[in-house]
């Protein structure tokens, strides 16, 4: 098909795909979002707090070579199929079973086993049915649809919760993956995987050096990305307290609570992604990625100093935040899908997908240790120490990785 009809083929495709992503995500952030209330039912740490965070992370960087892998030699439709049924059951297990650390580290590591046969595999079920521009732009508006994804999460999470329960917020969010496998078993057509292939077999990826940039920058903006997002709502609690224990004359009054805050700072994500790999397209994949790691960088670093400011400018400061960080985060996979072999794009995706969301399994766990040795989470410098391990990797990354020289 040409012209107009394979423009109208793609963009179904892409809308396609993109809703089913976020009826995929309900539970990626109901931990994150209602971990003050359960690291206070349950009397763990923030060490502890932040290790079941990373749980998550650990149970995606478990399963994402094998998944995301099997896309070189079977139709990634069925991968996707069997891991969005393997997500609901994890987030069911968790609303039936969880008790405390162990078991919620245990239920989160199964989430993120899940998490990691929907996202990259979609991503391939949608590449391989767009070409060209339209390629580019799909990984764009899918990669960018995952902040519109976490912040439904965010919200759907503390509303449930609110109402009902944080147990009712799991089992609710169970609902989501059941749709998203209906939606893309049968409104996609197949993925055009080379069954030949060597199944995790890495040898082409690792000859491929053109794509390793792209992939440690991915670690680094992950790393900052999903620390920021385990920790933004607790943050945001901390600084509502603090202020309300101040005398008169203080901040004042908050009008968006910590969930909403976080919610919608995620919202600004998705068109900060879009836009981004735009600008890379027309300036520069280099350049942008550059720009967008040392801005991210720098702010991801002051943010944690922010706790004694107005309700408003702690919002801004979050948005503007969530902005810079996701500016390159389609740049990034793009670039990695473009360098890419093509008999190996399943093991590209499945190493770049790894070693990103590796970085988010070892940020939240570094960040709440930093928050226990600098004085605990009552403590503004402790806040501000811990944020200042979120920003540092993005402020060296362009550097070591050669985006400022392809900038130049």
């Amino acid at each position: 098909m040409t012209g107009r009809g394979a423009g109208g083929s793609a963009a179904r495709h892409i809308a396609w795909m993109c809703a089913a992503h976020v009826f995929s995500m309900p539970g990626f952030a109901t931990f994150a979002t209602l971990l003050p209330r359960l690291q206070q039912e349950w009397g763990i740490n923030n060490s502890q707090a932040g290790f079941v965070s990373g749980a998550f992370f650990a149970g995606y960087m478990a399963a994402v070579p094998l998944l995301t892998g099997l896309t070189d030699r079977v139709d990634a439709r069925r991968v996707y199929l069997v891991s969005c049924l393997t997500l609901a059951a994890a987030l069911a297990a968790f609303a039936l079973l969880a008790e405390g650390f162990v078991s919620a580290a245990l239920c989160q590591a199964a989430v993120g086993a899940g998490i990691a046969g929907t996202y990259m595999p979609g991503l391939r079920v949608l590449t391989d049915n767009t070409a060209g521009p339209a390629q580019s732009r799909a990984v764009s508006f899918y990669t960018a649809i995952f902040g519109l994804g976490t912040s439904v999460s965010i919200l759907a999470s503390g509303w449930i919760a609110d109402a009902w329960g944080w147990r009712a917020a799991f089992a609710g969010a169970a609902i989501g993956p059941a749709i998203a496998a209906a939606m893309v078993a049968f409104g996609m057509p197949a993925s055009h995987a080379g069954h030949a292939a060597p199944l995790l077999d890495f040898r082409p990826v690792l000859r491929a050096r053109q794509v390793w940039p792209y992939i440690f920058g991915y670690a680094v903006h992950c790393w900052e990305l999903f620390g920021s997002r385990s920790w933004l709502v607790a943050f945001c609690f901390f600084a509502q307290g603090a202020q309300s224990m101040q005398s008169q004359g203080g901040p004042g009054p908050w009008f968006w609570s910590p969930v909403a805050i976080a919610a919608i700072a995620n919202l600004c994500g998705p068109p900060a992604s879009i836009v981004g790999n735009e600008f890379a397209l027309r300036f520069g994949r280099g350049r942008l990625i550059a720009v967008a790691m040392l801005a991210s960088g720098i702010l991801t670093g002051l943010l944690g100093f922010a706790s004694a400011l107005p309700w408003f400018a702690i919002a801004g400061l979050a948005m503007l935040h969530m902005t810079l960080v996701m500016g390159d985060s389609s740049a990034l996979t793009a670039g990695m899908v473009m360098h890419s072999p093509r008999e190996a794009r399943g093991a590209t995706m499945a190493i770049h997908s790894m070693l990103g969301f590796g970085a988010g399994f070892i940020s939240p766990l570094v960040f709440g240790a930093v928050l226990d040795l600098a004085g605990g989470n009552a403590s503004a410098p402790a806040w501000s120490a811990a944020f200042l391990t979120l920003g540092a990797g993005a402020v060296i990354a362009p550097w070591l990785l050669g985006f400022t020289r392809r900038a130049g």
